[in-house]
């Protein structure tokens, strides 16, 4: 069966080296959830009418889930993106303003948002400055965010959110008091659209500079991986649990591990 995923429409495909392009869910999916930050852009005064000519862009901690259906492990199906932010942020009180519950003269129609999700996997240095690039996975999806108000699903989406930063840390901290709780805003966005863009390899040079053996000879080519390192925890100086988690630690390592491993792949 083939892939399931978003069909290509005006705003979504990709124009330039479309051979790159992806639009199955499992892919998109999982370039958001192995992403740390995810840069959210929408307009700040949607009903001005004299609105600043800029768009704003936020970076904020989210993930995608299938709430309220079981999560699916391997990603390939249709799901919402969770972001979460301080109650008090620009986004969140526009979202808070839209919602009916809080605002009856208007329909509830969510913030339209864009979302980009990108990681860096390598710097390609190629015989001229022209034909040097980056291997990278990224992602931009369309949406529109709504405010989550219901408890149980804000209780998900946080547990998730949490989860997605450091694997079992929700279960391994204190439950969040009511304050804490009212303090944080949670925003689902729907998906309408949205499709992934991947470069792997090594080089792609001129084909009069490989003819070149003086060139090839005087100037290096190749790939330098790239990929995030988390380093040594730091113990806080009001810890008072003693040795780093082993979840922790395990956690640390594969995922290092694994960002070597395919940031050095994909560079061959």
């Amino acid at each position: 069966m083939a892939d399931q995923g978003w069909d290509k429409t005006r705003i979504n495909t990709v124009n330039r080296y479309r051979n790159r392009g992806k639009y199955d869910y499992q892919t998109v999916n999982t370039i958001v959830d192995e992403t740390l930050v995810l840069h959210v852009s929408f307009a700040p005064f949607p009903s001005n009418d004299d609105p600043p000519p800029f768009p704003v862009i936020l970076p904020m901690v989210g993930c995608t889930s299938s709430y309220p259906e079981p999560a699916v492990a391997d990603k390939s199906d249709s799901r919402v993106i969770y972001l979460h932010g301080a109650a008090t942020s620009r986004i969140i009180r526009l979202a808070q303003a839209s919602d009916p519950t809080t605002n009856d003269d208007q329909p509830y129609t969510g913030i339209p948002v864009c979302i980009a999700a990108t990681q860096l996997d390598g710097i390609v240095l190629a015989l001229t400055p022209n034909h040097h690039s980056c291997n990278y996975r990224s992602a931009v999806l369309f949406g529109h965010a709504y405010l989550v108000t219901d408890d149980a699903e804000r209780l998900h989406a946080l547990e998730l959110v949490t989860n997605s930063l450091v694997p079992s840390r929700w279960e391994n901290t204190r439950y969040p008091n009511a304050t804490e709780l009212k303090s944080t805003g949670i925003l689902r966005v729907e998906i309408e659209s949205a499709s992934a863009k991947i470069r792997t390899g090594s080089t792609g040079e001129d084909r009069g500079d490989l003819k070149d053996e003086g060139l090839r000879k005087r100037v290096w080519s190749g790939v330098v991986p790239a990929y995030v390192k988390l380093g040594e925890p730091v113990a806080a100086p009001t810890d008072m649990s003693g040795e780093v988690p082993r979840y922790i630690e395990e956690w640390i390592k594969e995922r290092n591990e694994e960002g070597e491993r395919y940031a050095r792949e994909v560079a061959k």
